[in-house]
């Protein structure tokens, strides 16, 4: 899933793809870097960011959606408001990218209507009451990876109340949402436990998006200057964050550069294929 942020401040490219022509450059990027599917975002997910109206979500986010579309692309919205899924979905987005845990049901009602599929993020909070990862005591959680998926579950059989059948949601623990940088950094550890958990109720995709996010600099905190990296500069630990799902069965990678972490994964399966020695 290659990130397409039509917004001016996402933590990582706020700005870069506002403009219309610059976005659409964008989508070709993505679909020839080898993109499955293009995530199309119109206001900052990142805590602490200002909700975006819906008319002004769509005026950035509709043309690119039905470029991708003409393009072929597989396409998700990332969007909370049930007014920009719809108008998206209608314009022919296959999923809806949704990181508040289904805090608005009538989500599911649109998305179950259309047929589409669902990413449900854990999340604890709206985006403009978190306080990013210093905000979240390590006692938040008595095991996170067990509540994440709990939580996670309740939210998904809402959602299949309103109409969206389990085969149709994706799974996303929320990396960096209403959690403490720990407690994302062993939700990724930990990955291949939160990918059985879900299964254990039918069989869901789980969605990971680590890509460039701050908790990726406790790897090494006692580098000089290492958690103020700018997120370009986490690219090395964001395709080491990349294998270590693919290894675990993750299904889907949330990532900014699609080509280098489809080449990481393609190399790593051609390492692991036992052929005869030479």
């Amino acid at each position: 899933m290659g990130i397409c942020n039509v917004t001016p401040d996402s933590f990582s490219d706020g700005g870069r793809f506002l403009d219309r022509d610059a976005a659409r450059t964008r989508v070709d990027e993505l679909i020839a870097a080898g993109a499955d599917i293009v995530d199309v975002g119109g206001e900052s997910t990142r805590p602490g960011s200002k909700p975006v109206p819906p008319r002004e979500q769509l005026e950035r986010v509709l043309p690119v959606i039905r470029y991708a579309v003409e393009r072929g692309a597989c396409v998700s919205i990332d969007t909370t408001s049930v007014e920009v899924a719809a108008v998206c979905l209608d314009a022919g987005a296959h999923a809806v990218n949704d990181v508040s845990l289904l805090r608005d049901e009538d989500l599911a009602r649109v998305v179950g209507g259309s047929g589409a599929c669902l990413v449900l993020s854990h999340s604890r909070a709206p985006q403009e009451q978190m306080s990013g990862y210093g905000g979240w005591p390590l006692g938040a959680y008595d095991d996170v990876v067990v509540d994440v998926v709990a939580e996670w579950e309740r939210a998904a059989a809402r959602a299949n109340e309103l109409g969206v059948p389990r085969s149709s949601l994706v799974m996303d623990p929320g990396l960096g949402f209403s959690k403490a940088s720990r407690h994302s950094f062993e939700l990724l550890r930990r990955a291949g436990q939160v990918v059985e958990a879900v299964s254990k109720n039918g069989e869901v995709p789980v969605l990971f998006g680590a890509s460039r996010k701050s908790f990726l600099t406790l790897v090494d905190p006692q580098k000089p200057g290492a958690s103020k990296a700018e997120p370009a500069e986490r690219e090395g630990a964001s395709i080491a964050a990349a294998l270590h799902a693919v290894r675990a069965g993750v299904h889907i990678l949330r990532v900014h550069d699609v080509r280098a972490t489809r080449q990481a994964i393609d190399m790593e399966i051609v390492l692991g294929t036992p052929r005869r020695k030479i």
